[in-house]
């Protein structure tokens, strides 16, 4: 009885304990399906309980995140228990699973919640026979909550009987006695997040797990296993207008599917008011300021009131969610606009379920008149005309209607233009090539000298100008071109103004000219266009004077101007360009398809403003593909908004980027224009991703980098499909030029397509931002790209790591062969000699190989393929691991406004980035160098022995054949590591100790002439060549450097230390101390008599005017120093001609 006692207590303390198990993901798989994959599911079996989750098709890393509670029938005796974890293979097809592996977990290691982590544990064997990998990462804890209820255990019936896949369809032949036995309170099953503090929320059984769910999400990107958690792209099974959405099909409803089948179906009240006639006056003056008002429960709209109107005229849409109803009577109220109270005028009701329904292509119902009612229920003065159905947002009042989104808006009313949708076209921007030949007969005020004329060329806000030219002969030639963006209807016109300038500050205006562009010359290829002479008209010259004088004699200036439409005029960022055909309708090319987007919904988004002491977010949506640009509706008031908003843009080439971005609509607060619309997200889908004909249905995670770092705004839900009209002109378009071919035939240049890129995004901004409601400034920038061309460290740190994971397939193959070469696995090695030999004595063979085995390789890789549009990676992009500082430098405006000695770090920063950079530059420039040396004698040891070994070679080549040498070299490399030394071969010795150029660049080396403190093997002297020339020596055993400084203080030598900043170097040399040069020690160094500074290398010397040889006398490297006084000036000249030559490459480059 004593022995019972405690463990009664703590069965009776304890009698709410429970044990979580959270199933995370697993690693490393082994393949079970014979296609190299598997589809996993883990079992989980503790205390007479049975639980499974979800079967994760074709995929060898699956992510499950689901979690489980099992009840504790005894918890004293929970350390006799075992947590049992199988991992199975599920093969629907023989309705069979196959074990993996296991995990067991004895009770001893449980751990309150407080303390659990996830742990990954190695895949045990099930049985002797039987091979397990890979590893299952699990979270268990205790947890002592009576809130909490277990999970229902698994019937003991057949596997199939009671499971459904991931993709919510049921196994086939299987039976569905036990689903139909469901009882109706059950959830959607729905992937747990990471965070412990939401097991209180969301508890699932076994039976929610096998509902079909609606929005279920799945993470499986390639990435998946790097991307953190909450920033991997998800792929959701929404129930569309067209059916649900189950892996890119579309399962047909049971009603027929409209037009509108990329969005959720959702049901609207629209009510148009057109009009009202025959009102009565309210006002003592006998006026009436008629409006109307709606009323549904909480809902209110309101149309614009009319002064001193008794038969007004509105013709307004208004648009009601019907799942946010509330009341089921509608009730249109017409009012008196008054100072203190609204007058009523009259009303009329309806009933919502007398309503029809309409649904396209229907007829719009057409409006009939009503006679109102007064506020006691009889007849009132008066009737009003309007209509009212029940809708879906495929009606054609949808994008016209007032939407009710939010009870109250934040100016208090919901009739504002800002936040309908609307469809906006870009206007289309054409080139303009203005040639500027020459000028004829300029006439200058002041005839005592030669005028110095440019011409500034204008198109609205872009200006450029020529060359400034000393006309001597009153007709300067400057022969120059330049290149505007203009956009249609053409509303600018193309300014020229002669220039003189008089002084540096000062410039008088000669004579002007305005061409309107809508008469300037369209051409569509690269044919010449005539020149044509304009007459200049000169400064504050009036009409009149004009219609005068215009016999005269007058200045002329001789142009050539075209509206080039043979290009795409730029106006996004290259790499993701939306639209690549040429301005010229003549040269478009037939459409390849149809790009459909439904815009669903976003979810979880951050609050960007504060609206009675709460976080708000007025978000709508701007899609951009070609010149179309989409906005939706704003939504009020809503952190999760849904949008259910269907386009479409047709196709021309599919190397092309969609683009969607999520904005806050500041404009409804207090400021107006002033304030900017904030940016909430992006999301880029290049449409060469898509699969002809598939439905993709992801939630985008919405990634912001801030000053702060990186920030997830939310998610964005979309529904994307791309049809193809024609599959051979789809497979065609490959194989034709990206860009327009006036891009090829007459090329401009990258810096002045940049330019011109700006310029056309600030014309596209402009014109959109005339239109109403207005397409805002900063919304067209953030969807342009426009600050992509900006300095970035991380940005550049980011194209370095991809450009290394693009050689990284060249560094494996190198790798691998060095693994062949050094015999790691003999088998392989023997089988490449094999291979080697069969390739060698038939090489007609190695090119098909080559291309057989890149076939092999992609067929491989296919079953692997991505299933989703690629997302932005926050690894790639190394945007989690970027320094605060600079996340600063990037988001810093140009010019900067930082601090000097912030900006002084960071150019000292970037200088070590470029000296980095140049090392590796010199490194490669150096073997490079050494190749040319092989021929050109430099070294003539060298290239003896090299032209002995040429000839040798030769004569060995003649009489051997190419194969056995071939076989022989190849061998060779892949001798057994028996027969290699360590020590690097005679030919690799042979070509480092070739020279190269290094010799010859100018390194100077600043070093203190006061130092008191010499480095262990070497030494320095400073040596004074009047007049004011100071030359700096540092010597060790290999080399010797010399730098040479102007002294601009003064004479002295001895202020060589004491005033280093007032000293400019000139030129450093070289040279390398084992190097012999025939020199007679007399040579006078420039013919100046020289001085020895004093130095600590040097003995101490009672007379600084002790002529040079005898103090180099007592100097340790006398001879190396003669040897340098003595060739000073031919070292000069080597260095100036270095220099002469690199600026003469340079310039050649340029």
């Amino acid at each position: 009885m004593k022995s019972l006692l405690p463990n009664l207590l703590i069965t009776l303390l304890f009698i709410n304990l429970k044990l979580g198990v959270e199933v995370v993901s697993a690693h490393d798989l082994n393949p079970k399906d014979g296609h190299g994959s598997c589809n996993p599911c883990v079992e989980l079996h503790f205390d007479g309980q049975k639980f499974r989750t979800t079967v994760k098709e074709n995929d060898l890393n699956p992510y499950w995140n689901e979690l489980f509670y099992f009840s504790i029938s005894d918890p004293s005796s929970l350390h006799n228990l075992a947590l049992q974890a199988f991992v199975y293979h599920v093969n629907k097809s023989a309705r069979s699973k196959t074990a993996i592996g296991k995990v067991q977990i004895s009770g001893t290691s449980f751990v309150p919640q407080s303390d659990a982590a996830v742990l990954y544990y190695p895949l045990e064997k099930n049985n002797v026979f039987s091979s397990a990998k890979g590893e299952l990462g699990l979270k268990t804890f205790l947890i002592d909550d009576p809130s909490l209820r277990s999970s229902t255990p698994l019937p003991d019936t057949e596997f199939f009987q009671d499971y459904q896949s991931e993709d919510g369809i049921p196994f086939p032949n299987s039976t569905s006695r036990y689903r139909e036995s469901r009882p109706d309170s059950t959830n959607t099953f729905h992937h747990l997040p990471r965070e412990e503090s939401q097991h209180n929320s969301s508890v699932f059984t076994v039976d929610e797990m096998k509902s079909a769910p609606q929005t279920q999400a799945r993470f499986f990107s390639p990435s998946s296993s790097q991307q953190p958690f909450e920033f991997q792209l998800k792929e959701t099974r929404p129930i569309l207008g067209g059916g649900q959405v189950v892996g890119g099909r579309v399962i047909p409803g049971e009603k027929p599917t409209s037009t509108y089948d990329l969005v959720e179906k959702v049901e609207y009240l629209f009510v148009r008011v057109v009009k009202a006639r025959d009102l009565p006056s309210k006002d003592i003056t006998g006026s009436l300021d008629p409006y109307v008002e709606l009323r549904l429960g909480n809902n209110r709209a309101r149309t614009r009131h009319f002064v001193k109107n008794q038969n007004p005229e509105w013709d307004e849409v208004f648009a009601f969610p019907i799942e946010r109803l509330q009341s089921s009577v509608l009730e249109v109220l017409v009012k008196d606009k008054d100072v203190i109270k609204d007058d009523f005028v009259g009303m009329v009701t309806f009933n919502l379920t007398d309503l029809p329904r309409r649904a396209p292509p229907d007829s719009p119902l057409a409006p009939e008149w009503h006679w109102m009612a007064d506020e006691k229920g009889g007849k009132a003065k008066g009737e009003l005309m309007l209509a009212a159905w029940i809708g879906t947002q495929a009606d054609e009042c949808f994008s016209i209607a007032s939407h009710t989104d939010s009870t109250a808006g934040p100016t208090g009313s919901l009739l504002n233009s800002q936040i309908r949708s609307k469809v906006y076209h870009s206007p289309r921007l054409w080139y303009v090539r203005v040639n500027i030949i020459e000028a004829q007969d300029i006439i200058i005020a002041d005839k005592t000298r030669f005028p110095e004329v440019f011409v500034r060329c204008q198109i609205g806000t872009q200006v450029f100008k020529t060359k400034p030219i000393q006309a001597r002969t009153m007709s300067p030639l400057w022969n120059e071109e330049f290149m505007f963006v203009a956009a249609e209807p053409f509303e600018e016109t193309l300014l020229l103004t002669v220039f003189d300038r008089v002084a540096s500050n000062k410039e008088e205006i000669i004579g002007r000219v305005q061409i309107p562009l809508a008469t300037v010359e369209k051409r569509w290829d690269n044919r010449e266009i005539d020149t044509k002479w304009y007459i200049l008209d000169k400064h504050g010259v009036t009409e009149e004077d004009k219609e005068k004088k215009k016999d005269k004699f007058s200045s002329r200036l001789h142009l050539r101007i075209c509206l080039d439409g043979g290009y795409h005029v730029l106006d996004e960022s290259t790499h993701y360009s939306s639209d690549l055909r040429p301005t010229a309708k003549q040269l478009w090319r037939p459409s390849i398809g149809l790009l459909e987007l439904g815009i669903l919904n976003a979810d979880g988004l951050q609050p960007m403003k504060t609206r009675e002491r709460k976080g708000s977010c007025d978000t709508y949506c701007v899609a951009k593909y070609g010149q179309k640009w989409v906005r939706t509706r704003t939504v009020l008031n809503n952190l999760s908004p849904r949008y259910n908003e269907q386009y479409t843009w047709e196709v021309y080439d599919n190397a092309t980027v969609l683009t969607v971005a999520v904005f806050d609509n500041s404009q409804l607060e207090k400021g107006g224009d002033e304030n900017k619309d904030a940016r909430i997200g992006k999301v880029r889908i290049r449409l060469s991703t898509l699969e002809t004909g598939r439905v993709y249905t992801h939630s985008y995670p919405l990634l912001v980098l801030h000053n702060s770092g990186l920030k997830k705004m939310g998610e964005l839900h979309l529904a994307i499909r791309f049809s193809s009209t024609s599959l051979l002109n789809t497979m065609l378009i490959y194989t034709k030029p990206l860009l327009p071919k006036l891009h090829y035939l007459q090329p401009i240049s990258m810096m002045q397509l940049e330019i011109l890129r700006n310029h056309a995004v600030q014309i596209v901004a402009l014109r959109l931002s005339r239109m109403e409601p207005p397409l805002r400034k900063e919304v067209v920038e953030y969807m342009s790209d426009v600050e992509s061309h900006l300095w970035s460290m991380r940005r550049s740190k980011a194209n370095f790591s991809r450009l290394m994971s693009v050689f990284s397939g060249i560094i494996a193959v190198g790798r691998w062969f060095s693994d062949v070469c050094y015999w790691k696995n003999p088998l392989t090695t023997v089988l490449v000699h094999i291979l080697f030999v069969m390739l060698v004595c038939f090489p007609e063979l190695i090119v098909p190989t080559i291309f057989l085995y890149s076939f092999l390789i992609g067929m491989w890789n296919y079953r692997l393929r991505p299933r989703h549009p690629p997302h932005m990676d926050t690894k790639i992009s190394r945007a989690d691991s970027v320094h605060p500082d600079e996340l600063d430098e990037e988001f810093d405006s140009f010019p900067t406004t930082r601090s000097p000695d912030l900006v002084r770090m960071r150019y000292d920063r970037l200088r070590s980035v470029a000296g980095r950079i140049q090392t590796v530059v010199g490194d490669i420039a150096t073997q490079g160098e050494r190749l040319q040396m092989l021929l050109n004698w430099r070294d003539p040891r060298a290239t003896a022995i090299f032209l002995v070994f040429c000839v040798c070679t030769a004569m060995v080549l003649y009489v051997t054949p190419f194969s056995v040498l071939v076989v022989v070299s190849g061998f060779y490399m892949m001798r057994h590591p028996r027969f290699r030394h360590k020590m690097p071969s005679a030919t690799i010795n042979f070509f480092r100790r070739l020279p190269a150029r290094t010799d010859s660049m100018l390194n100077p080396i600043q070093i203190s002439a006061g130092a008191t403190q010499v480095a262990s093997r070497e030494s320095r002297v400073s040596i004074s060549c009047k007049p004011n020339f100071v030359v700096e020596r540092q010597s060790n055993e290999n080399f010797i450097h010399f730098c040479f400084f102007h002294s601009t203080s003064s004479s002295n030598p001895s202020s060589l230390s004491t005033s280093r900043r007032e000293t400019q170097p000139i030129c450093t040399a070289k040279l390398l101390t084992r190097t012999t040069i025939p020199i007679q020690p007399q040579l006078p160094c420039s013919g100046f008599p020289s001085v020895v500074q004093r130095d600590p290398c040097f003995e101490p010397q009672e007379n600084s005017e002790t002529p040079l040889a005898a103090n180099l006398l007592t100097y340790p490297y006398r001879h190396n120093v003669l040897i340098i006084m003595a060739w000073m000036e031919v070292i000069v000249f080597i260095a100036l001609g270095s220099y002469m030559f690199v600026d003469n490459i340079s310039i050649i480059i340029n």
